[in-house]
């Protein structure tokens, strides 16, 4: 089984969660480690070393954000966000804080478990390959060129990163703030998510069967894009 024997912890205060966490996954073969607040969290991720942490936004001693923060001051274990809160400011903050994913509450395990899967999968891809296949496209990161469907196809320089970047992190949400940043360099006139839907527009012209009901490049309301491998 993918990912069998992956050592996870899980930071949260809700005794109910963790137990039905800790079922679920061992279930599914994961090695469960458990903290109730920020601090045990922080310690237990420093000297066991998990590799992935779900975590809850809601602590009694400290935000789950402030933890997030701390943990990415040494560490780039991934870390998925548990959270009630539906605000897309808060899944926002969560994301341009280091988290690499979020399920809000209350959520199905098996979107649970995609998730997590998911951000394993990146983090033993995280040396970037030359090539990157998903079937019908194929981006070639050493001569920056992109085929679909066998067929080469021409994107202008900014399209070209903007899906590369994207693909890339492929799984994961990235925000709009995430991507202007590291495709124009976040310049003020660069600032507006239309400026952004625009060349995903474009891109999605390039590579989608049918642009009108992309499986490539979804759309996360209000927050950012997710690449589907």
């Amino acid at each position: 089984m993918a990912n069998s024997g992956a050592r996870l912890l899980i930071i949260d205060d809700e005794a109910q969660i963790r137990k039905l966490l800790s079922v679920a996954l061992r279930a599914y073969h994961f090695e469960i480690f458990e903290a109730s607040n920020g601090a045990d969290g922080i310690r237990q991720a420093s000297t066991i070393r998990p590799d992935l942490i779900v975590l809850d936004l809601g602590l009694p001693d400290e935000s789950g954000i402030d933890v997030l923060r701390t943990i990415r001051e040494w560490s780039q274990i991934p870390v998925i966000i548990l959270t009630v809160k539906e605000r897309e400011e808060d899944k926002i903050l969560a994301l341009e804080s280091g988290a690499d994913d979020y399920v809000t509450k209350p959520f199905g395990m098996g979107e649970l478990i995609a998730r997590i899967r998911v951000a394993l999968r990146h983090t033993a891809k995280s040396e970037e390959k030359p090539v990157l296949d998903f079937g019908r496209l194929v981006i070639d990161l050493s001569r920056r060129m992109v085929w679909v469907d066998t067929k080469l196809v021409k994107f202008t320089p900014t399209e070209y990163e903007l899906l590369r970047l994207l693909a890339a992190n492929a799984g994961r949400v990235m925000t709009h703030r995430q991507l202007l940043k590291q495709v124009w360099g976040g310049h003020p006139l660069n600032s507006d998510s239309n400026y952004l839907r625009v060349y995903i527009g474009h891109i999605r012209k390039k590579i989608e069967e049918n642009p009108t009901l992309p499986k490539m490049i979804l759309t996360e309301p209000g927050i950012g894009y997710r690449f589907m491998e």
